[in-house]
């Protein structure tokens, strides 16, 4: 009987141990699977609170005339200007501009802007390769909710080889120059550096 109770006991703590280890593989994948939805669910969160403040911020902005931001630019050099100023979530300032000026006048008057700091600043505004700028503005689309902003002009943005991106820093203002050469439509983007 002895030689029947030991293999017997053997094989029910074999099964038991498999049972026992099977339990323990599915709380630990349970487990894992919970923490990993929680995390995405924070991340997700996350994101979307710093779209709704920057968009916020975006529609809580002011309207602003582009000769405030560039004064000395007069009425004949920049028409159907349209300009916001905006803060975002971390305290700095922006500008937004849409107009039309002719750029052989216009990058040598922003060239000439006054600065704070001529060592931190740029003395010519350089052309640059607008992949990086297309790229941003498609990440950040995913994120605007519909209607947020017109988005004709990003379409010509990402579309049109023709379009030309210049960077100019004037301490204490950075601005992003996108000029669209077919109709003389500029989309200047002020970031303040403090």
């Amino acid at each position: 009987m002895k030689k029947y109770i030991l293999p017997v006991v053997a094989a029910l703590l074999a099964v038991s141990c498999n049972k026992i280890e099977e339990k323990i593989d599915q709380t630990v994948q349970k487990t894992t699977e919970a923490v990993q939805e929680k995390a995405q669910k924070a991340v997700e969160e996350t994101v979307k609170k710093t779209v709704d403040e920057s968009i916020n911020s975006l529609t809580n902005s002011k309207d602003v005339q582009f000769n405030e931001v560039f004064p000395g630019s007069g009425t004949t050099m920049v028409t159907e200007a349209k300009g916001k100023k905006f803060t975002f979530p971390n305290g700095s300032e922006g500008y937004i501009f849409k107009y039309k000026a002719d750029k052989a006048a216009l990058i040598p008057f922003l060239e000439s802007q006054p600065t704070t700091d001529e060592s931190k600043s740029d003395q010519a505004a350089r052309k640059i390769d607008g992949q990086n700028i297309i790229d941003k503005i498609s990440f950040i689309e995913k994120f605007l909710p519909a209607n947020t902003i017109d988005t004709s002009i990003l379409e010509d943005i990402k579309t049109d080889k023709n379009i030309e991106y210049y960077k100019l820093k004037r301490f204490p203002n950075k601005s992003t120059i996108i000029y669209n050469p077919k109709n003389q439509t500029v989309l200047q983007y002020v970031e303040v550096d403090k």
